[in-house]
């Protein structure tokens, strides 16, 4: 059993955030409870710098420190570096919700008073309130992996569900860059995410994806975006190759904040299991998500609005990069069906 935090105590409170753009969504509804249980406090959350904007989109966050490493706190005289700064603002308290022995020795250093968050890692003699991670914990959905832990601390929660809300000025900026691709009118916008960064495990057909949206496309005479990164331009690129219609590729020409705005406006969403897909359920978006790999019951979108397709087979989830057989679980996964699930979703939302 942890030891619960004296929540009278706290005015400051630091969040250690998680790295990558899905695990950052999943920790939402646990910044949530701090915030609910901590209303008057203020919430700080340390992070990467490639998911800063993605954080500031939480309501319940007041501030976000960049932890710049690589950067400015790279090797032993950045991490001291960063302590002091942590120290000048003199926090209460830190939640880690990143695992890391990393993230405790930080707090530590940075002299903050109460140190609370799972002990793995060897890190459990630097944290003053420990939480023993079960291996059933393991076995639940990311979202209450978190909970669980600040539950464990006598953290309260009424509301499970990721929220991400867009500011106003991105909103505007993205309306002026929907009138460059000339997307007007009220006819549904498709988002396509035919990319995971994790590797080629999760990731569906680019000729499947391509053949989705062109039937979509041919029956909404609709607009079809295709999102990622840098690092997915050579996904995007094959459906392009595959398809009849032409798409707009924005992969690799957004930063994360016009990405979450341009997801926004989409009417639905077509991705494998990615951070893209996590974007998309916090934002409410109509989300069909193709799951091969990876285990939808830890890492289901959060949306309301989501239809997971995925083939049972007996050697998935493997969690492996890549496949070291026949890749079957994707293979299964059929064009008709993803469709399906489109049009559904469509439907629903008012597209006959």
């Amino acid at each position: 059993m942890a030891k619960s935090i004296e929540f009278d105590k706290i005015d400051r409170i630091l969040i250690r955030g998680t790295n990558w753009i899905g695990d950052v969504v999943m920790t939402f509804p646990a910044i949530a409870a701090v915030r609910e249980t901590l209303p008057h406090a203020r919430i700080t959350v340390l992070v990467k710098p490639w998911v800063a904007d993605l954080v500031t989109m939480h309501p319940a966050v007041d501030e976000v420190m960049i932890y710049e490493r690589p950067g400015r706190h790279e090797g032993i005289g950045g991490l001291w570096r960063l302590a002091r700064e942590l120290r000048l603002r003199r926090f209460d308290a830190a939640i880690l919700l990143q695992n890391a022995i990393e993230a405790a020795i930080i707090a530590r250093l940075a002299g903050i008073p109460v140190r609370a968050g799972y002990s793995t890692d060897a890190r459990g003699l630097l944290l003053t309130h420990p939480v023993r991670r079960t291996e059933d914990i393991k076995t639940v959905h990311q979202s209450l992996y978190y909970l669980e832990m600040l539950k464990a601390l006598g953290f309260r929660s009424s509301d499970r569900t990721a929220r991400i809300v867009p500011a106003e000025q991105d909103r505007e900026a993205v309306q002026r860059r929907l009138s460059e691709y000339g997307i007007s009118g009220r006819r549904p916008i498709i988002g396509l995410a035919p990319g995971a960064a994790y590797g080629p495990a999760k990731r569906w057909f680019p000729e499947r994806f391509a053949a989705v949206a062109d039937r979509l496309a041919g029956r909404y005479d609709c607009p079809v975006l295709l999102f990622g990164g840098s690092g997915d331009r050579g996904s995007t690129e094959a459906v392009q190759s595959a398809a009849a219609n032409t798409f707009i590729d924005i992969s690799g020409r957004t930063n994360l904040r016009e990405a979450i705005a341009l997801i926004a406006r989409c009417d639905l969403f077509i991705t494998n299991d990615s951070g893209l897909m996590h974007v998309a359920g916090a934002l409410g978006v109509p989300t069909v998500a193709i799951f091969g790999s990876t285990n939808p019951e830890t890492t289901f979108p959060m949306g309301e609005r989501t239809v997971i397709v995925r083939r049972a087979v007996d050697c998935s989830p493997c969690l492996k990069k890549e496949c070291p057989t026949d890749f079957r679980c994707m293979e299964l996964v059929s064009v008709d069906e993803v469709f399906e699930s489109s049009i559904r979703l469509l439907s629903e939302a008012g597209y006959p």
